[in-house]
Parts: C-alpha cells; structure tokens; sequence
C-alpha cells in the first residue's frame, strides 16, 4: 500500500469552501473536519483536534460569512437568533463539500468525525438534519439549536457528543433544547456540562478522546 506524503497545511480554494488539509505521515485513516466558532478562522481548531487524534487527517474549514475580521457559517440577527435561509444555503452547500472534498482526497466518510465549536457546531447540526445519514459522527462545543423548523429526518446511525461550558450564559442555557431536537430524530447522544464558559481547551480535548475510545462509537465507526 502506497503512503500518501504529508500535506502541510496550506489554503486551498478548490472547492465551495476554502479549506486547509493536514495530512500526517503516519495517519491512523481517521478523518476528523473542523468547524470553527465567528470571528476567526479555519486555523483556530487544529490545535485541539491534534491533542484528540495525533493521527487523524485533519480538514480544517473555512466559513464563507465575513465576521469582522474573520469568518462564520451563516448570517444572524441576533447573537441568539440567525436567518434561516441563510443556514440552509450554506449547509446545503456544506453537504456538497464534504463527499467532493472525501473524493478528492481519498477521505473515508465511515472514519469521520465532524468536530464543531459554537457557530461551527450550529452548522453541523444543521447539516445533520438537513441532510440525515451524511454525519453520522459529531462533537458539538459550546452548541445552540439554530433551525425554526426541524425537517423529519433519521439520525438512528449516529452518534453526538454535546459539551456545554455551566459559565456559558448565553449559550449553555440552549443546550438541552438542541439535545431535545436531535434526540427526537433517535441519535445516540453523550451530554456533559464542565465548568467553563463559552471558550474551549484542555478538558473539551479530553472528553472528546475519551467518547471516540468508546467501543460503541468504534463499532460505528468500523460499519
């Protein structure tokens, strides 16, 4: 079997989405994509997806909603309230990128891990409901429900992991009504509330190693 070589890092513009590929020499085949919070870049989450999974071919991405100096996923209204056409646009769009971006690069879908924070972890959720079967993986920081109206969709095959910050205030507070969303739709979900606010670090990096060791999210993994 023929090794694929190392890929840096650097800004891709080939697909809907701008994105940065790291591929280490000794990748284990698991892919993890990162979705980073508003105001910042793709950049922002490798760090943390390094200290999940070392081996992990990372596909760093990159909003196409300018935020200041940064980016994020779709338009809001408010810090709490988003346009809806907006979200669907650009989670039908992100659906796209992710099979074009797995055929371009040899990416296997079945080893995938979709990594979100904040705004980031808004868009795969949406995605996920949007387009039932395509994310079957998902850890969500610091998340929030964002859809008015929830399609029927089957999320049986999946698996999420939740992390709320008990600081959070704008934000925790929305936690239980995304799990009561997703979980109505039948996906396997960990919960878990840490002492943090809004922002991410060493512990999210933790937990999120531990939940993808879990024999149950392996099997999904292997099917």
């Amino acid at each position: 079997m023929v090794k694929k070589p190392p890929e840096d890092g650097f800004l891709r513009r080939d697909l809907a989405f701008c994105y940065r590929l790291y591929r280490p020499v000794e990748s284990s085949g698991e892919c993890l994509f990162l979705l980073h919070g508003s105001g910042v870049d793709e950049t922002t989450l490798v760090a943390l997806a390094r200290q999940i999974a070392p081996r992990a071919v990372l596909v760093a991405v990159r909003g196409r909603i300018a935020q200041e100096d940064g980016f994020r996923w779709f338009a809001r209204i408010t810090p709490t309230r988003f346009e809806q056409q907006s979200i669907r646009t650009e989670a039908d769009a992100f659906a796209g990128f992710i099979s074009e971006a797995a055929k371009r690069h040899g990416l296997d879908l079945s080893r995938t891990i979709f990594l979100g924070y904040s705004n980031g972890a808004n868009l795969v959720s949406s995605v996920m409901l949007l387009h039932p079967g395509l994310i079957e993986r998902a850890a969500l920081l610091r998340p929030m429900p964002v859809l008015d109206e929830v399609p029927p969709a089957d999320l049986s095959k999946a698996h999420v992991l939740i992390i709320a910050g008990a600081a959070d205030i704008t934000y925790a507070p929305f936690a239980p009504a995304l799990i009561a969303a997703l979980e109505a739709h039948g996906p396997e979900i960990e919960a878990r509330t840490i002492a943090s606010g809004h922002e991410i670090g060493d512990q999210d990096a933790e937990i999120v190693r531990q939940w993808l060791a879990d024999p149950a999210i392996a099997i999904a993994q292997a099917n």
